[in-house]
This record gives structure tokens, C-alpha cells and sequence, in this order.
């Protein structure tokens, strides 16, 4: 079976280092999701779970405010690990946030980019909208 790459983007209202915290940061990375999520300090090696334990990874890259590289599993797919590629660039809304996911089989790579999305990129954008002092 064939793997794929799925890039998303979007802007967060954040700076790169907040949204990269959110990320890494266990506690934050519950409280935008909404569901419990586990990790130590962000370290290469360093094990994460999300979503309720359905997503647990591994950092095996890690640049501070800059870049997230990380495989990944699910409980809810047949396959893994599968890479996560984050890119955290200043732009004037913000962050733009490039996600790569690949290692992905060809054929459920839209529904895993749709599930990052539902679950974690729409909720972190909602997360720091709220959070924004006028």
C-alpha cells in the first residue's frame, strides 16, 4: 500500500512560540482540545498522548517557536507510526502553521487530515481567538 503526504496551513492569532508551547505543553494542549492529553517536558524521544489517549507520539525533532517533528499513532487507525511535521512562521495575523502528515496509507490520508483538523488545528485556532485581549 501506497503512502501519502497531506500539508495543511492555517493562521493562528499567536506568536510561534505560544502556539509551539500549546502544542507541547501537556496541560494546554488539554485544555484547547478539550480532552486530556499527557507529556513530560518536550524533549527529542520525549513520549506525548492527545485526544484521550487515542493519539500517542514521539518527539524525534524539536527547535524551539520554530518546528515539531513527531510520529504518531491512533487507536482509531490500523497503521503507524506516521510522521507530524509542524512549522511555526511569525506572519502579521500571527503564526502561520504549516502541518505535514505523511507515512500515511494513500487511501486514509484525507480522513486523518480531517481528523487533525476537527480535533486539534480548528480548536487551537478557536483556543487563541478566545484568548486574544483587545
Amino acid at each position: 500500500m501506497s503512502k501519502k503526504v497531506k500539508t495543511q496551513k492555517m493562521i493562528i492569532p499567536a506568536s510561534p512560540q505560544e502556539v509551539y508551547d500549546s502544542y507541547v505543553d501537556s496541560k494546554k494542549r488539554s485544555e484547547f482540545t478539550g480532552h486530556k492529553a499527557t507529556g513530560g517536558k518536550p524533549v527529542v524521544g520525549g513520549k506525548y498522548t492527545g485526544i484521550d489517549e487515542h493519539i500517542s507520539g514521539k518527539y524525534l525533532e524539536l527547535e524551539n517557536g520554530k518546528r515539531i517533528v513527531s510520529e504518531w499513532t491512533s487507536i482509531d487507525y490500523d497503521y503507524g507510526p506516521s510522521k507530524l511535521e509542524l512549522f511555526f512562521k511569525k506572519v502579521p495575523a500571527g503564526t502561520e502553521l504549516t502541518i505535514v502528515l505523511s507515512d500515511v496509507p494513500e487511501d486514509q490520508i484525507d480522513e486523518a487530515a480531517d481528523a487533525w483538523k476537527e480535533y486539534w488545528w480548528d480548536p487551537l485556532k478557536n483556543y487563541f481567538s478566545k484568548t486574544i485581549k483587545p
